[in-house]
C-alpha cells in the first residue's frame, strides 16, 4: 500500500482530533519514536503520522471508520515485545495502541473464563484467575511484558504450550473491530461450539491484517496441584533433543519442555555452561507430577547432570536460566529470533543442521527451543550499530527457513511473520493456498489499510 497523500493525513488528523477524546491522540515526536518499532529491532522507512491510545472499543471505531474513509494505513499496537516486525510503523502510518485497553472485565469461576480488553498483561491475567484457583495457561517467555491482544494476533506459545497448547487452544471468542469500523463478535462462552466458520481461529495469529481486537473470552484452566521439574544438562545440544523425544515415546506429556544449548547457558551465566553443553529443563504437573517426573528423569540415560524437584520456588531457579535467555542475548547485541518448528521426531537434526549453518556462514547462532513441539528459537546476534542485517546473517536465517520446510516443518511456530518472513511464506503455503489467503484478507480488509506489508 502506498503512503497516503498530505491531504488525506491532514483530514484524518482533524477528524480524529474532533471525535476522540482530547487524551487520545497524539504526534509529539517522543511518542512517535516510541510506537516505530517493536523488540524485532526492525527499523521502517520513515515514522507513524500519529498515535491513538484506545481506551474504549469506540475509540478504535471512530479511528478505523476515518483511516478507511480516507484510505490511511493502521498500525494495531499492544506492548511492542513481538519479535517479527508487525508493530513495525513506517511512513505515513497511523498506530492504534491498544495497551491502555487493559481491564479483565469478567473473570467467572464457575465457567472458568475470563473476558479482557487486548492491553491485559499476560502475567496479571494469570495472577488475578491464580486469586481463584485458576490459571490462564499460555506462557509466553514475555508473559510480564506481552498483552493478551498482542499473543492473540501471534497465535502465541510459550513454556506451558507442550500440554496447554498455544494461545489460539484457549480463546474462546473475541469482539473485534473490521477495518471500516464495523464491529463483530465471534465464538462463544461454551467450551464446545461448531456453529458457522471459525472466525475466532482464523482471527487469532492474523497480526492485525484482518481485524483489530477489543476484547476476548478466554478458557481458564484450574491450578495444578502439584508440579514437578527436573533439570538435565547433556553434553551435547542433539543428545538433549533426542531425550525430549524420548520422553514422548515413554508417555509422559509434561507440561513444559525446553531445550537451552551451551552458548545461551555461557550467556546467562558461565557457570551454567560448564555444567554442561545442553540444558533440557521438563516440568510435570497434576496429581502425578511426581510420578511422571521420575519417569523423565528415568530416559535420560545420556545426562550427565540430573536434578528434580517438587518445591515450587526451587522449580522457578531452575527455570530462570530459559526465561533469562532473550534477555542475556540482548546485553550481547541485536537478537535476530528466528522460529522454526519441526516434527518432534527430527528435532536433533534440525539442530545438527543449524550449528553446520553457523559455521558455514561464520555467523554465531543461539538455540532455544519448545522441544515438546519441535519448536526451535535459532538467535542470530549481530552488532546493534548496523543499520541493517550483515548479509552473512540474512543467508544463514534464508536457509533456516528452507531447512525448516525442507524437514517438513513451518517458518514460525509462534512469533508470526510481521515483515522479517514475508519474503519465504509463499514458499510454505503454495501458490494456490496464498492466493486463497489473500482472497480472505481482501474480504475482512478490501482497502488494504490493516497493518500493511506484514504477514502475507
Amino acid at each position: 500500500m502506498t503512503a497516503p497523500t498530505t491531504t488525506a493525513s491532514a483530514q484524518l488528523l482533524g477528524l480524529l482530533a474532533r471525535d476522540l477524546p482530547p487524551d487520545r491522540l497524539a504526534t509529539d515526536p517522543l511518542t512517535l519514536a516510541a510506537h516505530t518499532t517493536d523488540r524485532s529491532g526492525t527499523r521502517p522507512y520513515g515514522g507513524p503520522l500519529a498515535v491513538v491510545h484506545a481506551r474504549r472499543t469506540e475509540d478504535v471505531t471512530v479511528t478505523l471508520r476515518h483511516a478507511h474513509a480516507l484510505r490511511v494505513p493502521v498500525v494495531p499496537r499492544g506492548a511492542g515485545t513481538g519479535l517479527s516486525g508487525g508493530a513495525t510503523a513506517g511512513e505515513g502510518t497511523l498506530v492504534l495502541d491498544l495497551s491502555g485497553m487493559n481491564r479483565i472485565l469478567e473473570l467467572s469461576v464457575d465457567d472458568q473464563l475470563a473476558v479482557v480488553e487486548p492491553g491485559v498483561i499476560t502475567a496479571e491475567l494469570d495472577r488475578a484467575a491464580g486469586a481463584h484457583g485458576l490459571r490462564y495457561a499460555p506462557d509466553p517467555a514475555s508473559a510480564a511484558l506481552s498483552t493478551i491482544g498482542g499473543n492473540i494476533a501471534t497465535n502465541a506459545g510459550g513454556l506451558r504450550c507442550a500440554k496447554y497448547g498455544v494461545t489460539r487452544d484457549s480463546v474462546l471468542g473475541l469482539e473485534a473491530v473490521l477495518a471500516d469500523g464495523t464491529v463483530v463478535r465471534t465464538g462463544r462462552r461454551t467450551v464446545k461450539g461448531v456453529t458457522g466458520y471459525d472466525l475466532t481461529a482464523l482471527l487469532t495469529g492474523s497480526e492485525g491484517t484482518l481485524a483489530v481486537i477489543t476484547s476476548a473470552t478466554l478458557r481458564l484452566r484450574p491450578l495444578p496441584v502439584a508440579t514437578a521439574t527436573v533439570a538435565a544438562y547433556f553434553p551435547t545440544f542433539e543428545e538433549a533433543a533426542e531425550a525430549s523425544y524420548a520422553i514422548g515415546r515413554a508417555g509422559v506429556v509434561p507440561a513444559l519442555a525446553e531445550l537451552v544449548d551451551g552458548p545461551v547457558l555461557h550467556a546467562v551465566d558461565p557457570a551454567l555452561r560448564e555444567r554442561g553443553a545442553a540444558l533440557l529443563l521438563v516440568q510435570c504437573d497434576g496429581a502425578g507430577a511426581g510420578a511422571e517426573a521420575a519417569a523423565v528423569a528415568g530416559v535420560l540415560t545420556r545426562a550427565t547432570l540430573v536434578e528434580t524437584t517438587e518445591d515450587p520456588a526451587e522449580a522457578e531457579a531452575l527455570l530462570a536460566a530459559r526465561r533469562g535467555a532473550l534477555p542475556a542475548l540482548e546485553r550481547l547485541g541485536r537478537p535476530l529470533i528466528e522460529d522454526i518448528a519441526v516434527p518432534r521426531s527430527r528435532l536433533a537434526e534440525a539442530a545438527r543442521e543449524i550449528r553446520e549453518i553457523s559455521r558455514r556462514h561464520d555467523v554465531p547462532v543461539f538455540t532455544i527451543a519448545h522441544a515438546a513441539d519441535g519448536n526451535l528459537h535459532p538467535i542470530i546476534v549481530v552488532d546493534p550499530t548496523l543499520d541493517g542485517l550483515p548479509d552473512a546473517a540474512w543467508e544463514a536465517a534464508g536457509e533456516i527457513f528452507a531447512l525448516a520446510l525442507r524437514l517438513g516443518g513451518t517458518l514460525t511456530g509462534e512469533h508470526g511473520v510481521g515483515v522479517l518472513k514475508r519474503q519465504w511464506v509463499a514458499d510454505e503455503l503454495g501458490p494456490a493456498a496464498h492466493a486463497l489467503q489473500r482472497r480472505i484478507k481482501d474480504a475482512f480488509d478490501p482497502r488494504g489499510i490493516l497493518n500493511p506489508g506484514k504477514s502475507l
